[in-house]
């Protein structure tokens, strides 16, 4: 256990940051303000202290303490590789949150920022929790405040969104809820020590029988945040009815926790269960890359495009962790972070036009390049990562899960391949639409502002750093991935 508790302190600081927020009520440019600061705070932590502390491989940083001893429950955080590329991930998307609703969140200002911190700290905890009760708490506490976000600051059909939301995640919740209570009740009567501790469970895996029945319960909890067809039918609304950050939340953090979820706990912890679910999930995988990709043909709303490509993308990283080896694993984790940032962008810039227009239909968009070329510019490059042309960070991590499933199954990574060709044809017609078609109705829009330059630029540099120089990335990934592997037989 580390002596000073670093993992604490970066849950610690935007709940902090959630509860005093609302002192800042009759204050916006100060609420603005402390959020932005308290936010970079922690970003630069993450940055500086914690690589300071020791560049995490396998475990490197750990704190443990008793929290329930009667039910066997402890305080269990650890950080390595895999935790801290997600939490710097959330940090980074942190503050390009809180700068994207500085001229959009125009009510209940302070609510709305407590409602962002506390996400982020919620995230914290689901991507560090080392015990199975506290990861659980996290898991639901995380869904207060994306509901909020939504039904309270977002567009016109917001409510249902936001019902619809918060109805599909609670009923995955408490189904993986009853699983921990049943792998916590087998695991005890099995080895006489009742715990929620991680690493004791992974020791002693329960019977094949047991382990299918807690596995599905697992599986449905995940699947619902990844979200895994034919659990996804919340994410169009939700994606179209949310704020930028909200989407930008529920696209770059909260469905990373349900493959995460998957990555960590599902598939270790059962993998005899997961062995023999393997061929459903890949058929999964893949129909949700395939039907999302052609759903997009059919959309006219931006955002509700940009959504429903969510849904394709993470099918990808399903198939990466199905097959589960080493390549198709790094692939997938790459490839969460790579779906954040891209997807996450477009997001943002698809607010950022509809500020200017009023309007996200592509029938009233178009010739974008002509009259707002350094917006345009930005939003091709983040079309183009999306649709995986090499040099950007989406092509790295596709590529590798392709061909991590290659090895075990041929058919299954010539399927994703075509997929991937679905993928690039809805963007070029994204593209077309919106840069280089006739142009829409109103002539008189301005470019990017300094401030909005600042929010995408940090984007474009992560989407080209990921895509020409992925090695120290995956260099971060090898030992916890390799570890997971020794945990499986693999």
């Amino acid at each position: 256990m580390n002596v000073f508790p670093l993992l604490t302190v970066l849950i610690l600081l935007p709940l902090a940051g959630s509860v005093a927020a609302p002192a800042f009520s009759r204050k916006p440019a100060a609420c603005r303000a402390f959020a932005l600061a308290l936010t970079l705070a922690q970003l630069v932590f993450l940055l500086a202290v914690i690589p300071w502390a020791g560049m995490p491989g396998t475990v490197v940083l750990r704190e443990d303490l008793a929290w329930i001893p009667s039910l066997g429950a402890r305080y269990s955080l650890a950080m390595d590789g895999i935790s801290y590329l997600l939490v710097l991930l959330t940090s980074f998307l942190g503050v390009l949150a809180v700068l994207v609703s500085w001229r959009e969140i125009r009510s209940r200002i302070a609510a709305h920022y407590a409602s962002l911190l506390l996400v982020q700290a919620t995230a914290m905890g689901i991507f560090l929790a080392r015990d199975l009760l506290l990861f659980a708490l996290f898991w639901e506490l995380q869904l207060v405040p994306v509901f909020f976000l939504i039904a309270v600051w977002g567009h016109e059909a917001r409510r249902r969104a936001a019902f619809k939301f918060f109805l599909f995640s609670i009923a995955g919740g408490l189904l993986m809820l009853l699983a921990v209570i049943g792998l916590y009740v087998a695991h005890g009567v099995a080895t006489g020590t009742y715990t929620f501790a991680l690493t004791d469970l992974l020791a002693s895996p329960t019977s094949p029988f047991l382990q299918g029945w807690l596995f599905a319960g697992f599986l449905l909890g995940f699947a619902v945040k990844t979200p895994i067809i034919p659990l996804h039918i919340w994410l169009p609304d939700a994606h179209t009815q949310a704020p930028t950050a909200g989407s930008l939340f529920l696209a770059g953090v909260l469905l990373k926790t349900g493959s995460y979820g998957l990555l960590r706990f599902g598939l270790p912890l059962f993998p005899h269960a997961a062995a023999q679910a393997a061929p459903l999930l890949i058929v999964l995988g893949l129909a949700a890359l395939i039907y999302g990709a052609w759903v997009c043909f059919a959309q006219t709303d931006v955002k509700r495009l940009v959504a429903f490509s969510s849904i394709g993308h993470m099918g990808l990283i399903l198939l990466g962790l199905t097959v589960w080896n080493e390549i198709s694993l790094q692939g997938s984790v790459l490839q969460m972070v790579n779906h954040a940032l891209t997807t996450g962008a477009l997001f943002i810039m698809v607010g950022m036009l509809s500020e200017r227009t009023g309007t996200r239909d592509l029938t009233d968009l178009g010739g974008l390049w002509q009259r707002i070329p350094l917006f345009s510019s930005f939003f091709l490059l983040f079309c183009l990562a999306a649709a995986g042309l090499p040099g950007l960070n989406n092509f790295v991590g596709e590529l590798l899960i392709l061909v991590g499933s290659f090895e075990q199954h041929p058919a299954a990574a010539c399927i994703g391949f075509a997929g991937a060709v679905l993928i690039l044809g809805y963007i070029l017609r994204l593209v077309q639409a919106t840069l280089f078609g006739l142009s829409g109705a109103r002539e008189d829009l301005a470019d990017l502002t300094p401030r909005e330059a600042a929010i995408v630029a940090p984007l474009a540099g992560a989407v080209l750093f990921l895509g020409l120089a992925p090695s120290p990335v995956l260099d971060l990934l090898r030992e916890p991935v390799q570890a997971l592997l020794a945990q499986w037989g693999g």
